[in-house]
């Protein structure tokens, strides 16, 4: 498994998302989507360029992009299924450690909320 760190930013994705989870669908369904997360940026630390992953050119050398509902399978049945999930981890792998940059929902024009050119500190 590559080490692999969030940015600031995909922090603050992370903390948006489930605190919008909790307020629309309650405790376990934020706990579900929390589950799966951890699942997902598993399985790209373990694999980055595993088959599902996208490269991502227009979003800057190297990005690829993740979705979520690829990692249900590898969440424990006992947590529930997250039935419909939303969001890609945009990510890169540098030498020796994968950086997540953003957790974006799906929905979203991906390079309008990632810039090339900024770093993912």
């Amino acid at each position: 498994m590559v080490r692999y760190r969030l940015s600031a930013t995909a922090q603050a994705d992370i903390v948006d998302i489930l605190a919008w989870t909790q307020e629309q669908f309650g405790e376990s369904a934020r706990l579900r989507y929390e589950r799966l997360i951890v699942a997902a940026l598993r399985d790209v630390a373990t694999q980055p360029g595993r088959p599902g992953s996208l490269e991502r050119p227009e979003l800057g050398a190297g990005v690829r992009s993740w979705h979520l509902r690829l990692s249900r399978g590898h969440v424990g049945s006992a947590a529930g299924v997250v039935r419909r999930p939303r969001h890609f981890l945009i990510y890169r792998l540098g030498p020796d450690l994968l950086v997540v940059g953003r957790v974006l929902h799906d929905a979203m024009e991906l390079a309008r909320h990632l810039d090339p050119a900024t770093s993912w500190e």
